[in-house]
């Protein structure tokens, strides 16, 4: 089937509402829900049975560009800055070093396996160097997996940062291998131009879009989100205009927002958070479209091989050599190293290739196809798993959860969390008063059974209730989990 104009929109809309329908059925299933659009994009594609005929890196390329902008806009938005201000050096490492030598031990197996150059091996392992922040932000998010200590923002912070260190080995060695007279010294201003103008471009657009929020006072509040959608554009447009890195303009860019007093705070991180969702849709769908898989097929053995090598080696050499300069455990660690998860950024990362002419870009994009399938249906699926094996899990009676639907201001210091008492709770029948509470820990509302209880002293608690409580900080937790008979 040819896409046409008369046909686009009503393709589209079946395969959007077809991946939304089927991601119900598939959470259940167990079955990661990227890898689900991924699979709906490559059913209706050539070698599938909806036969579309789909063959256009430039616009699979756009596309991605503009998806991933959304995201890491959305995720940024959404990361206070005092969750990432204890993580941020660990992070930024992990983010540099960490991708660098990701890319080069991965670049230099690839030459061992497959018929390539040692350069055109290095630009594989510099396409497939950073972990997807759709992929960490969807899977963390969603799966609502509480884990210990600062290991979420740590991840998040680390995914948000280190597409723009992948961006610019992939851009380099892009270059390398299809410019004339183009030589890796040429990378290291190019590397130092791009890293501050857009940290600089982020902080300052960030500041700016707040100041414009706040001032410009607009007669309708649905079009706060519609200027927002264009604002955000703008960030990456305008830096990549001037030399810096967009990605990372549009990341710091949110993340300062998020530090700051902004009106429609809370429905503009609803907002984006659809509007990630839609992004990741529409661009793993596309990227499934562009893909042949019997094109895949003949690729799958050195493809698992070198995904093993890059899960099991060189990931956590990367994460390992990072953290060794902060106190992280090896328990840690090797969460870290499993959390490496590869997503949709890849796959768009390898057009350039493909866009360039480059005489194995082909063997490469089909490549790193795989090796973001092995990692989704790996890694993705276990990730709960594997943080309980390695007693990282925060107890299931216990995780972050807003309950209300407010907006707090900036300086509001205490968390609302809730907690589950199991069917079985050791404090059953107990009165809040016979708890052994932190004094600045505060049970405000008990659910029982979907009826609304306001606590006082001589509550009795009973197993089954869902309460909200209110506390002081991150190191009360344990203590409440503790009074509650939780640990």
């Amino acid at each position: 089937m040819e896409i046409t104009t008369e046909n686009i929109l009503l393709i589209g809309s079946l395969l959007l509402i077809l991946s939304i329908i089927a991601s119900k059925t598939a959470g259940r299933a167990g079955i990661p829900v990227l890898l689900l659009f991924l699979g709906v994009g490559m059913l209706a594609g050539t070698d599938g049975i909806g036969k579309i005929a789909f063959d256009d890196p430039d616009t699979t390329q756009f596309l991605g560009i503009l998806a991933l902008t959304y995201i890491l806009f959305s995720g940024g938005l959404d990361t206070k800055w005092e969750s990432i201000k204890p993580v941020l050096k660990p992070g930024l490492v992990l983010s540099t070093l960490g991708v660098l030598l990701t890319a080069v031990s991965v670049g230099l197996f690839s030459t061992l396996v497959v018929d390539l150059t040692w350069k055109e091996g290095l630009l594989l392992g510099a396409i497939v160097s950073s972990t997807d922040a759709a992929a960490v932000f969807s899977i963390l998010r969603s799966k609502s997996i509480g884990l210990k200590g600062n290991l979420r923002p740590l991840l998040e912070f680390e995914s948000g940062s280190n597409d723009p260190m992948a961006f610019f080995l992939t851009i380099g060695m892009t270059s390398w291998l299809s410019v004339e007279g183009f030589s890796p010294v040429d990378l290291v201003p190019m590397f130092v131009k791009q890293m501050i103008f857009g940290a600089a471009a982020g902080f300052l657009f960030g500041k700016g879009i707040v100041f414009l929020v706040n001032k410009i006072n607009l007669e309708y509040e649905g079009l706060y989100p519609v200027l927002m959608l264009g604002l955000v554009v703008l960030v990456y447009t305008v830096t990549d205009l001037i030399g810096g890195n967009g990605f990372l303009a549009v990341y710091l860019s949110a993340i300062t927002m998020n530090q700051s007093r902004m009106l429609h705070h809370k429905s503009l991180v609803r907002f984006f958070d659809g509007i990630a969702w839609l992004m990741q849709i529409i661009m793993f769908i596309a990227l499934g479209l562009l893909v042949y898989p019997s094109q895949v097929w003949p690729v799958v053995g050195v493809g698992f091989v070198i995904a093993m090598f890059l899960i099991l080696v060189a990931r956590p050499l990367g994460v390992w050599a990072s953290l060794s300069f902060f106190k992280y455990t090896n328990r840690k660690k090797a969460f870290v190293s499993w959390v490496g998860l590869r997503g949709a950024v890849p796959i768009v990362f390898a057009t350039f290739p493909l866009i360039a002419g480059i005489e194995k870009s082909n063997l490469i994009f089909n490549i790193v196809f795989f090796i973001v399938l092995t990692s989704v249906a790996l890694q993705a699926t276990t990730l709960a798993k594997v943080a309980a094996w390695l007693h990282l899990a925060v107890p299931e009676g216990l995780k972050r959860k807003s309950l209300l639907d407010i907006e707090l201001s900036d300086d509001f210091k205490n968390a609302l969390v809730e907690v589950n008492l199991p069917e079985d709770s050791k404090i059953d029948g107990k009165q809040i008063l016979e708890l052994e509470f932190p004094k600045t820990s505060l049970i405000v509302l008990v659910n029982r059974k979907n009826k609304y209880i306001t606590p006082n002293g001589a509550t009795e608690l009973m197993s089954g209730d869902k309460l909200m409580i209110m506390i002081n900080s991150g190191e009360e937790e344990h203590l409440v989990r503790h009074a509650l008979g939780l640990e």
